[in-house]
């Protein structure tokens, strides 16, 4: 059976998503020019949470969209023949010139990061883009780092971090998770 140690509870995730929300702000200096994109899966609702704690904030609404990142994996032959493909969708207002903050659960090696943000210069050519993640666990193979981090953590190699989101898991959390591998 796999070990799991709660690292945030739904009030702690809570809190971390509003600060970031208060910190994208500041960076940016105001809401203005803002889009928010969260990278599938449960980047989308993380972004989510956040534009609603922005737009409640700064009165203001806040363009939003996904990127699936799927065929922009330098991975995708590992990945199989058929690769499940979700939707990318970005907002009416596009991305040319604005602050595009690209939203991730976990923060690891960097490859999805450096995937996002192929796929998102192929929609046009961003005045900035923010990093926006609720964990970075380090491990880094690419020289990327988050602007915004809802918590750092150490892990080990064979350790995972996994956020859970209540429309995906059913529940608000991030825990560590140490794999069982004699039953795998």
């Amino acid at each position: 059976m796999d070990q799991r140690i709660t690292l945030m509870d739904e009030a702690a995730v809570e809190r971390a998503l509003a600060r970031m929300a208060r910190e994208i702000v500041e960076l940016n200096q105001g809401a203005e020019g803002l889009v928010i994109l969260g990278i599938r899966r449960r980047g989308v609702e993380l972004a989510q949470r956040i534009q609603t704690l922005l737009e409640a904030e700064e009165e203001v609404p806040i363009p939003s969209g996904a990127l699936d990142i799927t065929l922009y994996r330098d991975d995708l032959m590992e990945v199989g023949p058929r690769p499940l493909v979700g939707e990318s969708s970005l907002p009416l207002t596009g991305v040319d010139d604005r602050c595009v903050v690209v939203v991730d659960d976990v923060l690891f090696t960097g490859r999805t990061t450096r995937a996002a943000m192929n796929e998102l210069m192929d929609w046009g050519r961003p005045g900035r883009i923010l990093l926006c993640v609720l964990v970075d666990r380090g491990g880094r193979e690419l020289p990327i780092q988050p602007d915004v981090v809802g918590r750092t953590v150490s892990a080990l190699p064979q350790q995972e971090v996994e956020v859970l989101v209540p429309e995906e898991d059913g529940r608000l959390s991030v825990e560590l998770v140490l794999r069982n591998r004699e039953e795998a």
